[in-house]
């Protein structure tokens, strides 16, 4: 499920040169906040990926919302 959910999430990945420097800038708008910035696009890539289970780690640690991306859902169940 994580690896789909990361998988879809890539997938609505937005890419753009940054004119100042030629770098590459990448984000994924279902989800504020992640984004990342190299200077090769396949850098850039794989660290949009990184800061995305980063960000996924970190919220379901602080049990905050995770939205859900092409109808996969990531549920936090509690163990009893």
């Amino acid at each position: 499920m994580l690896t789909s959910y990361i998988g879809a999430a890539m997938r609505q990945a937005r890419y753009e040169i940054v004119g100042d420097d030629g770098s590459f800038f990448g984000e994924i708008p279902a989800v504020p906040g992640v984004w990342a910035n190299a200077k090769t696009l396949e850098d850039c890539r794989e660290e949009l990926q990184s800061v995305l289970e980063g960000w996924v780690l970190f919220s379901i640690d602080d049990h905050s919302p995770i939205p859900d991306i092409d109808g996969i859902r990531l549920e936090i169940r509690k163990v009893a």
